[in-house]
């Protein structure tokens, strides 16, 4: 099973494939759509879906597992937040795929064990838990982390929420 995580921004989109063979788990593949200050947001959301579409034909993965809204104080950031996440739906849905998402908490419990983990605890992790060489930017190891979340809850229906 090949599984692409997405960690949505509207400044800098983490995406990550994860191949899962038994209980081996790899990653060769892992990026972030970065969109300037000065790009106008509407164009961020277009660079979002087309970025993920590619990454989408060139991996060919057979699910998305993308972060969940988590409640924000600011409303112009939930709003920002969700059309971000909305560009990378429809890229997973333009393809057909599968899409499951996972609260943020939920997803730093998986990958370290704490639910209020820092970030650059979630890129240790990420980084033991797939044997890489480097520790992905946090975006990407985000993004990761919400694939490896997937990988390790593919059996419990119950822990997940299909879109």
């Amino acid at each position: 099973m090949i599984i692409l995580g997405i960690d949505p921004s509207l400044r800098g989109t983490g995406w990550g494939i994860l191949q899962v063979e038994g209980s081996r788990i790899s990653s060769s593949a892992w990026g972030v759509i970065h969109n300037a200050p000065s790009v106008r947001p509407s164009r961020c959301l277009v660079e979002i879906r087309k970025t993920l579409s590619e990454v989408i034909a060139t991996h060919s993965p057979g699910v998305v597992a993308i972060e969940a809204l988590y409640f924000a104080q600011n409303v112009r950031t939930a709003l920002t937040m969700g059309q971000a996440r909305g560009a990378a739906l429809l890229a997973a849905a333009e393809a057909d795929l599968e899409i499951f998402e996972y609260a943020p908490r939920r997803v730093k419990q998986s990958v370290t064990g704490v639910g209020a983990a820092a970030k650059n605890q979630v890129g240790f992790m990420v980084r033991a838990l797939l044997g890489l060489s480097q520790t992905p930017e946090p975006d990407a190891a985000d993004a990761l982390a919400v694939a490896l979340t997937h990988a390790n809850t593919r059996g419990t229906d119950k822990e997940r929420k299909s879109l």
